[in-house]
């Protein structure tokens, strides 16, 4: 029978070892990470101070096929596991968060667009309540020739310029 309280014993330390879930885990964000830093050029490659070796094989895949490109990000995770990547997951995680705020405020720029175009005069009112320092007068002009373009089947050149003047007057 073993004696657990043997000094020998106590030498040696479990080693700590992920469950193979955990590890596949691990390995699919660094494969994530390998494909998103795939994407990006010379120049925002540059930006992440990444080895020499790793910023040449994110440059070589994106000129592979299919076989060899799933190779060669087998290699660009092998090498992403040698460095720290928090840094530039936290950098691709701000980018994501600012891309979605933008799409955020193009959404409710769109939104206000066609409300303005469908509603009329109602939400104008509404709008320059929202926004006063908006440019009523500019809004219910384009407002009217986007509804005629609208109805003559002409293209929307008076919607885009509302697009952009309600961008600029939301943003402010």
């Amino acid at each position: 029978m073993y004696d657990t309280h043997d000094e020998d014993y106590d030498k040696f330390e479990l080693a700590e070892r992920l469950n193979k879930s955990q590890q596949k885990r691990e390995i699919q964000a660094l494969l994530d990470l390998g494909k998103r830093l795939a994407q990006c050029d010379a120049i925002t490659l540059g930006k992440f101070d990444l080895p020499s070796e790793l910023q040449q094989a994110l440059l070589d895949v994106q000129s592979m096929k299919l076989g060899a490109e799933k190779r060669q990000f087998k290699r660009i995770c092998k090498l992403l596991r040698q460095i720290n990547t928090e840094e530039m997951q936290e950098t691709f995680q701000e980018l994501d968060s600012k891309k979605a705020n933008q799409d955020k405020q193009f959404h409710k720029v769109e939104r206000w667009r066609d409300r303005l175009i469908e509603d009329g005069h109602t939400a104008v009112t509404e709008f320059m309540a929202k926004f006063p320092h908006g440019d009523a007068g500019q809004i219910r002009q384009l407002v009217r020739n986007a509804n005629k373009e609208i109805s003559q089947d002409k293209p929307r050149k008076s919607s885009r310029a509302l697009f952009r003047l309600l961008r600029d007057t939301i943003v402010e």
